[in-house]
């Protein structure tokens, strides 16, 4: 049998299986992240089902280690208390990757088989062991039943002949491999690499081999055992593991002959991994950002080869190099052997262990039009940002990072290339019509009878990119209890009347704009928040105080209609005709509105 074959017989009680076959296959190891985790034990609960073996089962934090999304963190906490109750293992946001912390863990081994919901688990297929993505429904099964039904695919081997060109990366031949496969022509199958320069090949090397199997739309790709694989994985994990190879007659649908020794330096242009070209075709190509890191190459190994070439150099002014360790021991290992003092050195943002950029959850994110240099393994149209991604090598990216546009490590010029005043950002004066504002307004009051309402409760931090005072009505109040459906149900016009230091908290300027958004004629507090005010005024928002006794001599009720007079302070609630006092606009305050705010 092929190596996958051995593998899924040995795991589902069968003394051979062949190509077609379906089997339930049992999963020595189930992951789920913090990405889709949540849905795995949601699925669980809604359906009545437990954990059938927590020995087995792990939950790996590596999407958003900072938990700095909303959702992430609600998502891990919520993991966290299943795992609490269930006795499971959680590799929490401290930890890294957790398909490579699976490898240096112990936690699969050759011959072995592992599920997560992370697609890039096949690189499991580096230590020729089983692994899968799977989505939320299939790991939940395999969390409950302890296996999962599997069709049991063709296989395909690969040789790959002839010598290793010197400095050929491990990256560089994937990129070769894509560009001879493309991403469908291995779609479905289980391939197998074999070759005498293969069997030199470092676990990391095989790992950012078998990491972008995926994105050639293979099953896996498996690496034969090595005596050299087998001693590393030894050393990290301290255990003695025995071969993997296929049978001596195993049988493959397809057998590929390639020449290694015509292999060259390689970059997948923006939008598709498979879309490869000579790094000569792009040399020059100005670079605004570079990221090394992933489950591709973010192994002490890449990390070295980075700070080579960082040393005594800096990053190219205007460009921005971002590095993040695959794992939290390869980041206290890059630490101990002076790496990250060389990054430092060299003006680089190294962050924690983790999957960065490539989940849009932490940093390697670009802006539209950016450009960036990666060592990722997806570089999609919006994967890791809304600009464009080349795919390349850690040697390829710390050189174009130093150069300031993409180059190869021997030809790093003396002085690195800076940005031209391009014109790309234009200022777009529109001529601004002025109309008298009204200083009388009539409108249907909100009473919210509330002290120290802040920024986060008018209008929280997850919206804070939202640019567009368009955009910005429809969040206003969903973050305070009791009033989150204020943005569907207040009108143009309406009134907001509330107590004591109204809009305390940080020095967004969303808080005022909100209102301004839904149309708000003005808002009545006894007190503000020092830097709220002066945004309220300096944006045109009409805001006033008033005293303690105002709702009580104006019996004013929610729903109340009123009129307000900003220049003289007078305030009637028309329901009953009751009048009294406010503090009306001071001088300044009401140069500013009537101009349409500060600018």
């Amino acid at each position: 049998m092929t190596i996958i074959e051995q593998i899924i017989a040995n795991h589902s009680g069968q003394s051979k299986v062949v190509p077609g076959d379906i089997v339930d296959v049992l999963i020595d190891t189930r992951a789920a992240r913090d990405f889709g985790g949540a849905n795995v034990v949601k699925n669980l609960i809604d359906n009545g089902l437990t954990v059938h073996d927590p020995s087995k089962t792990i939950f790996t934090f590596d999407c958003n280690p900072g938990g700095s999304d909303q959702k992430y963190a609600a998502n891990q906490h919520y993991c966290r208390q299943f795992a609490r109750e269930n006795g499971i293992r959680v590799y929490d946001v401290d930890s890294g990757i957790g398909t490579h912390l699976a490898i240096d863990k112990g936690l699969v081994w050759p011959g072995s088989t592992f599920v997560s919901t992370d697609s890039h688990a096949n690189i499991m297929g580096a230590i020729a062991s089983f692994g899968q993505g799977m989505g939320d429904q299939d790991i939940a099964a395999a969390w409950a039943k302890g296996a999962v039904w599997f069709k049991v695919p063709a296989s395909v081997k690969i040789n790959l002949n002839g010598a290793r060109p010197a400095g050929l990366s491990a990256k560089d031949i994937v990129l070769n491999l894509l560009s001879i496969f493309g991403a469908n022509k291995l779609l479905g199958y289980s391939v197998e690499i074999y070759g005498t320069e293969t069997e030199k090949f470092t676990l990391a090397e095989r790992i950012t081999i078998a990491s972008m199997g995926t994105e050639m739309g293979a099953i896996i790709i498996l690496f034969p055992t090595s005596p050299a694989l087998l001693n590393e994985l030894k050393l990290l994990t301290g255990k003695d593991q025995k071969p993997v190879t296929a049978g001596p007659d195993a049988v493959y649908e397809k057998v590929f002959d390639i020449d290694l020794s015509k292999f060259v330096t390689m970059v997948a242009k923006p939008g598709h991994p498979h879309d490869d070209i000579a790094i000569e075709s792009v040399i020059n190509q100005k670079i605004d950002s570079g990221f090394i890191g992933s489950c591709t190459n973010g192994r002490i190994e890449d990390l070295r080869e980075a700070a080579k070439i960082l040393r005594g150099r800096k990053v190219a002014p205007g460009v921005v190099l971002k590095i993040v360790p695959a794992t939290d021991a390869i980041w206290t290992r890059a630490m101990d052997e002076g790496l990250i003092q060389i990054f430092k050195e060299a003006g680089v943002l190294v962050s924690n262990a983790g999957c960065a950029g490539c989940a849009a959850g932490q940093v390697g994110q670009n802006g539209p039009g950016e450009v960036t240099i990666s060592t990722g393994n997806r570089n999609f149209e919006g994967k890791q940002g809304k600009g464009m991604v080349y795919l390349a090598s850690p040697a390829v990216v710390a050189a174009s990072a130093v150069a300031g546009y993409i180059t190869t490590p021997d030809m790093i010029p003396d002085k690195p290339a800076k940005f031209s005043k391009t014109g790309t950002i234009k200022a777009v004066v529109k001529e601004k019509v002025k109309r008298e504002k009204p200083t009388i307004v009539e409108g249907t009051v909100w009473l919210i009878p509330k002290d120290d309402i802040d920024t986060d409760m008018i209008f929280h931090n997850r919206y804070l990119t939202i640019t567009d005072i368009k955009e910005m009505g429809q969040y206003t109040f969903d973050n305070l209890k009791g009033f989150e459906d204020f943005a569907k149900r207040a009108k143009a016009g309406d009134i907001v009347i509330t107590q004591k230091n109204f809009g305390a908290g940080s020095s967004r300027q969303q808080a005022v704009d909100c209102f301004l958004s839904l149309g708000v004629s003005c808002i009545l507090a006894e007190s503000y928040g020092a830097i709220y005010e002066r945004n309220a005024i300096n944006a045109a928002l009409p805001i006033l105080t008033y005293k303690p006794d105002l709702i009580a001599a104006a019996e004013i009720q929610h729903g109340d209609r009123i009129r307000v007079d900003f220049t003289n302070g007078e305030l009637i609630n028309l329901r009953n005709g009751k009048t009294t006092r406010i503090d009306k606009f001071y001088d300044a305050q009401l140069a500013i509105y009537r101009n349409g705010g500060l600018l």
